[in-house]
């Protein structure tokens, strides 16, 4: 018998020994209240001194502002993206945000896994119907849009007013709708104020590896910049890292992305054009702290501040102030509709 009630004891023992173990690389979620937030990161991950990049600097906001415990998940390749968001998801997050469109179809289906998780994806890619009306998404999920167009608008009159040759360049990362949003944007504000000028175009690859590949970056920089061009724009993720090499090398300018790139060649970065994806990533996280978090789809353009591109003590004298004003002009143009910015290529809808 009492051999009997070791045997128990040490079960009982082992059983709650057991409650205490979890599964390698697995967080514990804190269910104390306040605000736990997981963001996942984008092909190229932190570091990127671009899109990546901002979407930590909205965490960093929500931590100080709002108190948010922020957990981060640089992923690898394909299915880890997807377990990335699933982790957080089935950890009780209060929102998992996912940054970039490549995560689309994980983050659809998890949103109606976790119906009680709020999620938040950068750059979601739309579904429409037939007409081009955007189908309905889980009520859980806010998309997070921007109106990349507007901005690249502006950093194309740019480069055509202070370029100096009737050739501008180019360069995409990933030959997709998102990106043909910079390029025909860019294209727009070229042709508005220089009706003659030529727009050099060219991409990086149809994989998301187009994304990370300076080197191919630099030879299309490079060929451009022989071709006459003395301003291009990257839309490329750190394919553009190579653009800027491509600007020192040939002592011509290059325009930044997302983030304010001008550390990347000081002096030959003449301006980016950026985009408030920390705004986005914080004011998400806000709205699930307030209580006011609803799904659907948010853009942010010229008039909320979502897009725009730098000017300040590092570039001012690189950009006349005379094409300041126009710049602005412009801008108070596009705000009141009086521009209407296209955000496809010519000849696609």
């Amino acid at each position: 018998m009492r051999r009997t009630l070791y045997l128990i004891g040490a079960l009982l023992l082992a059983h709650v020994a057991l409650l205490t173990v979890h599964p390698a690389g697995a967080t514990v979620a804190d269910t104390s209240e306040g605000l736990d937030v997981g963001i996942v990161f984008d092909v190229g991950g932190r570091g990127d001194k671009s899109f990546n990049d901002g979407a930590y600097l909205g965490g960093l906001r929500a931590t100080k502002a709002l108190g948010a415990r922020v957990r981060y998940i640089e992923p690898g390749e394909g299915s880890d993206r997807e377990a990335g968001l699933r982790l957080l998801a089935a950890e009780g997050m209060d929102l998992v945000v996912a940054v970039g469109f490549i995560f689309t179809d994980d983050i659809n289906v998890l949103a109606k896994e976790y119906p009680n998780v709020k999620f938040a994806d950068v750059d979601y890619a739309v579904a429409t119907d037939s007409v081009g009306n955007p189908l309905p998404m889980p009520p859980n999920l806010v998309a997070l849009k921007f109106r990349e167009e507007q901005g690249s608008f502006l950093v194309g009159a740019l480069a055509a007013l202070v370029g100096k040759s009737k050739k501008v360049g180019f360069v995409g990362g990933m030959d997709i709708a998102l990106i043909h949003k910079f390029e025909a944007g860019y294209r727009a504000g070229v042709r508005h104020v220089c009706p003659d000028c030529d727009v050099i175009v060219n991409y990086a690859g149809v994989t998301p590896e187009a994304f990370r590949n300076p080197g191919r970056g630099k030879e299309m920089a490079l060929a451009m910049y022989n071709q006459g061009v003395n301003v291009i724009f990257h839309a490329s993720g750190s394919t553009g890292l190579g653009v800027f090499e491509a600007a020192r090398t040939t002592g011509k300018f290059g325009i930044g992305v997302d983030a304010d790139q001008y550390s990347e060649a000081p002096g030959h970065v003449l301006t980016s054009m950026v985009k408030g994806i920390d705004e986005s990533v914080f004011q998400a996280a806000k709205a699930v702290k307030d209580g006011t978090f609803t799904g659907g789809i948010q853009q942010f353009g010229l008039a909320e501040n979502g897009v725009g591109y730098v000017y300040d003590a590092n570039n001012k004298m690189l950009i006349p102030d005379a094409v300041r004003a126009k710049l602005d002009s412009l801008t108070a143009d596009i705000v009141a509709g009086r521009i209407t910015v296209p955000s496809t290529r010519p000849g696609t809808k």
